[in-house]
């Protein structure tokens, strides 16, 4: 069977593989992703990427303690 499309015959065949293109290279184009930015090389840089918000100078001093503790205790394990 086939369909009269602008005035040609067009087969269900070929209607079947361009709505499939449609859809798959639609999806492929949307899921690509856009411009990122490379992750930190070192974990060093990676502590410096993430800021500590805290509310005070003591509550910054305990949240870097705590953080070196827990480094000590999984470079321990």
């Amino acid at each position: 069977m086939s369909y009269q499309i602008l005035g040609r015959a067009i087969k269900n065949e070929y209607l079947a593989l361009g709505t499939f293109a449609t859809a798959f290279g639609g999806a492929f184009l949307a899921t690509r992703g856009g411009d990122k930015k490379a992750a930190p090389a070192t974990p060093e840089q990676a502590k410096a990427a993430v800021p500590i918000n805290a509310g005070s100078k003591d509550e910054e001093e305990f949240v870097r303690k705590f953080i070196a503790s827990a480094e000590r205790e999984a470079h321990d394990s």
